[in-house]
């Protein structure tokens, strides 16, 4: 029993302290302002950057353009219409 009180006494005393501890309030931090959305891109490993909407390219033998998804967030590879 004894044994067992010394086991546990450090992790009371420990708890008791940290459950005290105040900080101090941090001051209020302005809003940081909405980033300006950026157009959407595609990336070409062919040309180890991104592309952005609208451009026509090669990439691996095959004519593609970046297009626009449906939401307008993001951007992906289709092929050329003939």
């Amino acid at each position: 029993m004894r044994s067992l009180l010394f086991a546990v006494l450090p992790f009371a005393i420990l708890a008791g302290c940290a459950s005290t501890e105040t900080k101090a309030p941090e001051a209020a931090k302005p809003a940081a302002a909405p980033a300006a959305a950026k157009a959407p891109q595609c990336w070409s490993g062919d040309h180890g950057k991104f592309l952005d909407v609208g451009t026509q390219t090669t990439i691996s033998g095959v004519a593609v353009e970046c297009l626009a998804t449906s939401d307008g967030k993001n951007a992906q590879w289709m092929g050329v219409k003939k």
